[in-house]
């Protein structure tokens, strides 16, 4: 039930904003901007462990907050998008599997103001690797493959509603291979 609250609260958001406020595209990083290396800011309440997605199963709950910082130096245009580094940490708010994390993202931004972008990094974790307990993920390995999904828009140039599906495994390279899923809305801010 958790999952379809956070869903219809995320709906309700993206509706509400997308009705009530005028969206702008927000410029993709400029290489020649001295203006700094932060692209973003993100912030977000995510359903944890959210079970019948990638990874099948859940066996752990509460909510993770999130936080988040992308960086747009270095970037790299890539087709119609820009790669940018980032890095963030997810903590459960019931002594569940926490997470720090760094990866690439390819973010595209549409000139409606719609954004989406996925990705792939690493995430080290403070869960188990294994154990007997049902209530704790056995995920295999302290150090795991990340891979974000995220979708949203953008409300006057720098502020940012989105939802993200996040995914850490350690894609079979040792067992057990629980992986973890995380689900929810986040808030962003655009320097």
């Amino acid at each position: 039930m958790i999952i379809l609250r956070y869903a219809l609260f995320g709906f309700a958001i993206l509706i509400f904003g997308t009705f009530n406020q005028p969206l702008q595209a927000q410029d993709p990083p400029k290489k020649d901007s001295g203006s700094g290396i932060l692209y973003g800011l993100r912030l977000g309440l995510l359903a944890h462990d959210v079970g019948g997605l990638w990874s099948h199963s859940r066996a752990e709950g509460g909510v993770d907050i999130n936080a988040e910082i992308i960086f747009k130096k270095p970037s790299l245009k890539l087709l119609a998008g820009s790669i940018l580094p980032n890095m963030g940490v997810n903590i459960n708010s019931q002594g569940g599997t926490s997470k720090a994390y760094g990866g690439l993202l390819w973010e595209f931004l549409f000139d409606n103001g719609l954004f989406a972008n996925s990705g792939v990094g690493l995430a080290v974790h403070n869960g188990q690797l294994e154990s007997d307990d049902s209530n704790k993920k056995q995920l295999g390995s302290r150090v795991l493959f990340r891979i974000p999904i995220e979708f949203g828009f953008t409300i006057y140039e720098r502020h940012r509603i989105s939802i993200l599906f996040d995914h850490i495994s350690n894609a079979y390279l040792a067992s057990p291979n629980k992986g973890l899923d995380t689900l929810g809305v986040r808030y962003g801010f655009q320097f």
